[in-house]
């Protein structure tokens, strides 16, 4: 796997079309160089699952990916025994003159059936692990990644202790939807992302939307800018959904934003009828445009309601 500079990891992100800050990219060389897992937190759609993703296709490894939800438990996330394949072989063995059947051979890796970290752990080449959303399960669950994380090492009874061939590059994300314990921060290298500003949505419409002009990119990242900053929505756009705003507004031709474009394709930003209603109350399509095209307009002051 090649050895990296900070220069040459950053500048290999942006031939992935992912745009970094300077300390930002220090974080990721650093959990590489350490070889300790990259916890990145932060709110939705700011782009932590795609650091993941551009580390798999900047050193071509593959991207082992456990999506996290309520309810996780070891089974889902690490190994389950075949059960099924387990009956059939007891049922063949007892039609079979002297086929006795041991417990070894029923709980051999024949009958073992990989989850994702299993599946990282014994993968030949190194790979990157993927844990998503970490925060939607629970603390027994995080304890239970501590050896994980640690020693690159998973104990399975029948099995004794299998180590990584290969430590991977783990990449954990939360949306900081309850704190994480401190066991789990001690064994990590820790990354905030927020929302970008005006001028890194810019760079990252330009790098990940071809075709779209230089006015029409900024207004885009404007007024997303003042959505996200400018009223109260339950849900502010995600980078992704910039990036679709921006590809929408290339396929029907615009060259900048005008109130009519803006209040047909709103939706493709705006994503349930609440936040839609507080748009159309607070501001509007034309309200919008004259507030991101205000001179004074900072896009930091919350548009208060009536």
């Amino acid at each position: 796997m090649k050895d990296f500079t900070v220069e040459e990891l950053k500048k290999a992100f942006e031939e992935q079309a992912y745009i970094l800050e300077q300390d930002t990219v220090v974080t990721v060389f650093l959990a590489l160089k350490l070889e300790k897992p990259l916890l990145v937190e932060g709110p939705p759609g700011v782009g932590k699952t795609e650091i993941a993703k551009a580390l798999s296709r900047i050193f071509q490894a593959e991207l082992i990916r456990l999506q996290c939800y309520e309810g996780l438990d070891e089974n889902k996330a690490l190994y389950e025994w075949n059960y099924q394949r387990q009956l059939i072989r007891i049922q063949l063995g007892k039609a079979e003159e002297g086929g006795d059947i041991t417990e070894e051979d029923l709980f051999s890796e024949t009958y073992l059936l990989e989850r994702p970290l299993l599946k990282a752990i014994r993968t030949e080449n190194k790979p990157v692990l993927l844990i998503d959303e970490i925060d939607k399960t629970d603390e027994e669950f995080e304890a239970f990644l501590f050896e994980i994380l640690s020693d690159f090492q998973i104990s399975i009874p029948e099995l004794g202790t299998i180590k990584a061939k290969q430590i991977p590059i783990v990449v954990l994300t939360s949306n900081a939807e309850r704190d994480l314990s401190d066991g789990l921060k001690r064994r990590c290298v820790y990354l905030y992302l927020d929302y970008p500003s005006i001028e890194k949505e810019l760079r990252i419409i330009r790098a990940r939307v071809p075709g779209v002009g230089e006015q029409l990119s900024r207004e885009v990242a404007q007024a997303v800018n003042y959505l996200r900053t400018g009223i109260e929505l339950k849900k502010k756009p995600s980078i992704s959904e910039t990036l679709d705003w921006a590809k929408a507004l290339v396929h029907m031709d615009a060259d900048r934003l005008d109130p009519a474009l803006v209040e047909s394709t709103i939706n493709v930003l705006l994503k349930n009828k609440e936040d839609l209603d507080i748009y159309r109350q607070e501001l509007g399509a034309a309200g919008l445009l004259s507030a991101m095209r205000s001179p004074d307009c900072s896009c930091r002051h919350k548009h208060r309601r009536d």
